[in-house]
């Protein structure tokens, strides 16, 4: 199947690029200095101590990601990153299509992979856009949940196809990798539902950014596997 070479080729896109701006847009924060008294020079809100925010949860992602000169890689990568996402969850959809031979149904994965990219797509746009008006402030709150939820239950759906489907690709498959998958989907969505009562309350700041960079992590490193778990053509 033509679509397991896509499949690989873009999850590892999925998973690198994302990852790999998004730390360079936190050493940016943290090593401000370095472009000081350049056209690069970093936005007095960006600026931050040493931190490691996976740990101690020093600083959040937007504060890393919304200020200039940070902006200028976070926005159009996350842009990339919601393009290839809908390449992929439509590569997906084509090679369910292939092995259970129905080529006029699309998986309910695709709807909500796609509508996943798109909410990362109107993040990425708005970020950084501050106005003082509480539909607005819920707009973007909206929007980021939306793409959480969105794209966990695309996770979600995908990881149950492969499950029905495994017996018909166990040639070109690692099963050790799908549960893997079946893990890592199972744990973000358990971590999602059980820090809803800290995430909706007043404190835990500190708790919360190294949530969100963890979180992160784990949604993109289903991405990972899922390039481990189709065998090379």
């Amino acid at each position: 199947m033509g679509q397991v070479s896509r499949i690989r080729k873009i999850s590892i896109w999925v998973f690198f690029l994302p990852v790999i701006i998004l730390n360079l847009c936190l050493l940016i924060s943290t090593n401000y200095q370095i472009l000081e008294n350049t056209i690069f020079a970093v936005d007095q809100l960006g600026r931050s101590s040493f931190t490691i925010p996976y740990i101690d949860g020093g600083l959040s992602i937007s504060r890393t990601a919304r200020t200039y000169p940070a902006y200028l890689l976070f926005k159009p990568g996350m842009i990339i990153t919601a393009f290839l996402l809908i390449k992929y969850w439509i590569a997906n959809n084509g090679m369910a299509q292939t092995v259970n031979n129905q080529t006029e149904k699309n998986y309910r994965f695709l709807f909500f992979g796609i509508a996943s990219a798109f909410f990362l797509i109107a993040h990425s746009i708005f970020l950084g856009i501050n106005f003082e008006y509480d539909l607005y402030k819920f707009f973007r709150r909206f929007i980021l949940i939306g793409f959480i939820i969105f794209e966990i239950i695309a996770q979600a759906l995908l990881v149950i196809t492969l499950f029905k489907i495994k017996n018909k690709i166990a040639e070109i498959i690692n099963r050790k990798v799908l549960i893997l998958k079946i893990i890592l989907v199972s744990v973000l969505s358990i971590v999602a539902l059980a820090s809803l009562p800290i995430l909706t309350s007043s404190g835990y700041t500190s708790f919360k950014h190294a949530l969100e960079w963890n979180y992160f992590m784990g949604v993109v490193f289903f991405y990972l596997l899922s390039f481990f778990f189709w065998k090379a053509e």
